[in-house]
């Protein structure tokens, strides 16, 4: 706890940051102040490890596994089963940050009205939980995830700050572009008006409604719509219907739309020719802005941004600077000077308390859209996906080539590399042991360290890849596609293997499984513990070394050198020659020697003796991470 002193200090100066927004007389900001918790300090880096927890599949237990199962039936994890342990646990992979996946409450076919939560109707629900990007109510959180669901948003709040004790900071979803069919926040500050409240529904477009509509049309669900069987859907209503999440304006959308969802209206009237109107600034812009404001005080330190680009670039650069200012500045501690030979703390300073920056993170497909996210919606990072991981998943498929990561890195995800939020799994991807995707989790080991050591940017490990989790059936609404549902009750047997009832030991783990996340530990160390990886320049060195199943580059920076290579042959070893050019050398400031050290720092510990032209060895599915002396 910060004494009275640093407490001040940090209220004063989150009063400035509120006064240049022109936010000190609002009701959210101002709670911020008394509600946020210190961090313990981190370096400034873009290298963030990022591990992201499907929160309602983390602790869950329960094994039946019933396609379809209800809560009772299959289980569910809950926010107080993130332990003190589990988190420790989670840190030694170096992580950083702690994507919750799913808080939000969203619409699910669990009812909870006793509780004075409206129930949602199973036409306009995917899956049994339902999905996390139907959001019902963005001022509250999923009652599924709380042991006791009327104090729910204290339970929430109580894992923030344990993730916070445990040198961990908070990322959680901001869903800005749709919300559930039946949204209703019941949980909403006083004097906020709801979405929608005061929309006029005669007009199918209006720039100051919050949702788009199709006066004289009722809203019609697609038909087949998918319920469990033996469930009890009324008829639902809708009227006029409203455009549905995927930019769809049809009455009845297909089933393969986002029909669960209501497209939100941020002033573009996308059915004549996308036209803008931004000024006056649209009310939804204000409603989001207020909503990611009262998250923000609840301690959260980032926002994982749900289909980015599906909102105009301008709301976000709108909107990003005036919640980064909410967050009170970095305060670096100074220590007082003391008389020769003093020991211990000097009696009555307090250290000042540090608080971790905000972080957005965009989830965006388009490339010829990432610099405008960066510079004019000031995001802070954006996914790879379209680029670094579809050319990697090429190679550990048996496919593809090398040469489409040097592509990569010379084009939008390259040259931006500092901002790209690298991946091999997340809820929306394939698992990499299912069918179908490589059917095989080992072959990760060399394209996530090529993932996770490629640039300065961040890196994300999604819950269960660690230990090689393979989709097996069909598990509801989902269906069998090689991915862990994100829409129904589920509980994950290899991760329940780690998790080992609440032990956090994996005590349950088999050999190889253990062996697998000793992996992901040393990976996530090596990022931690290398200056070069962290902060250092990239240089590709395809063209001078074996190009068909190889990848090699360097990493540098003043301390440290770093030559990396990594093998996506599954059966081969690879031995050949890398050469490293003498303009590199010059680049690196290494005075030029016959001879260098070269040892692995990372898997082999291997040494090698060599000059300019090094011979390498390298293992099926291995990798090398070698420090050059």
């Amino acid at each position: 706890m910060p004494t009275s002193r640093s407490s001040n200090l940090s209220r004063r100066t989150f009063t400035v940051g509120l006064a240049a927004t022109g936010l000190l007389g609002h009701t959210i900001a101002r709670a911020a102040a008394g509600l946020l918790t210190p961090v313990p300090p981190t370096p400034p880096t873009n290298k963030l490890v990022v591990y992201q927890i499907v929160t309602r599949l983390f602790g869950n237990q329960q094994t039946a596994n019933k396609p379809w199962g209800s809560l009772a039936e299959n289980g569910v994890g809950k926010f107080n089963d993130i332990t003190d342990k589990a988190l420790q646990e989670i840190k030694k992979m170096g992580v950083s940050h702690v994507w919750y996946t799913g808080v939000i409450e969203h619409a699910t076919m669990t009812g909870y009205s006793s509780l004075g939560i409206a129930n949602d109707n199973p036409l306009v629900v995917k899956g049994r939980a339902g999905s996390p990007y139907a959001i019902k109510d963005y001022y509250d959180v999923d009652p599924d995830l709380a042991v006791d669901v009327r104090k729910r948003m204290a339970e929430f709040e109580s894992l923030v700050k344990r993730s916070h004790a445990n040198g961990l900071q908070v990322i959680i979803d901001f869903v800005p572009n749709h919300l559930a069919r039946q949204y209703s926040s019941d949980a909403k500050p006083e004097g906020v008006q709801d979405l929608g409240q005061t929309d006029d529904t005669t007009k199918a477009f209006d720039p100051q409604n919050n949702f788009y509509y199709l006066p004289d049309q009722p809203f019609q669900p697609p038909a087949g719509t998918l319920v469990p069987e033996g469930t009890i859907a009324p008829d639902y209503e809708e009227n006029p219907a409203k455009a549905t999440g995927n930019d769809v304006f049809k009455a009845q959308p297909d089933s393969n739309d986002w029909y669960e969802t209501i497209k939100l209206n941020y002033g573009v009237d996308y059915q004549n020719g996308r036209k803008t109107y931004f000024d006056p600034i649209p009310g939804t812009w204000i409603k989001m802005r207020d909503i990611l404001l009262f998250w923000a005080a609840k301690g959260v330190d980032g926002f994982r941004c749900d289909m980015a680009e599906m909102v105009p670039v301008e709301f976000w650069g709108w909107v990003i600077p005036q919640i980064k200012a909410s967050r009170p500045a970095p305060v670096v501690s100074v220590k007082p000077s003391r008389p020769s030979g003093a020991t211990g703390a000097p009696s009555g300073v307090s250290a000042a308390p540090t608080y971790a920056p905000l972080v957005f993170i965009a989830e965006i497909y388009n490339p010829q859209q990432y610099a405008n996210y960066i510079e004019t919606g000031k995001f802070d990072y954006l996914y790879d996906k379209v680029g670094l991981y579809d050319s990697v998943r090429a190679l550990m498929e048996g496919k593809g080539s090398p040469i489409a990561i040097s592509r990569v890195c010379q084009g939008e995800s390259g040259t931006l590399g500092k901002h790209m939020l690298r991946f091999l799994e997340n809820h929306d991807e394939q698992r990499i042991a299912a069918t179908q995707f490589a059917n095989d989790p080992w072959t990760a080991v060399p394209a996530m360290t090529l993932s996770a050591t490629l640039q300065t940017g961040p890196v994300m490990v999604y819950a269960g890849q660690e230990v090689g989790v393979k989709p097996i059936q069909a598990e509801g609404f989902q269906g069998d596609d090689g991915r862990t549902t994100i829409f129904d009750y589920w509980g994950i047997p290899e991760f329940q293997a780690w998790t080992n009832g609440g032990a956090f030991d994996g005590g349950k783990l088999t050999a190889d499984q253990k062996k697998l996340r000793q992996f992901y530990v040393q990976l996530g160390q090596l990022v931690n513990a290398s200056e070069a990886i962290r902060n250092g320049a990239f240089y590709d060195l395809q063209q001078y070394g074996r190009p068909e199943k190889l990848f090699s580059y360097l990493r540098y920076s003043a301390k440290q050198k770093l030559l990396i290579v990594c093998n996506f042959d599954r059966q081969e070893t690879i031995r050949t020659q890398l050469q490293i050019p003498a303009d590199v050398w010059k680049a690196m400031k290494v005075v030029p020697k016959k001879t260098y050290t070269y040892r692995d720092i990372f898997l082999t510990k291997t040494t090698i003796t060599a000059g300019q032209i090094i011979p390498v060895t390298v293992p099926p599915l291995g990798a090398l991470v070698l420090t050059i002396s």
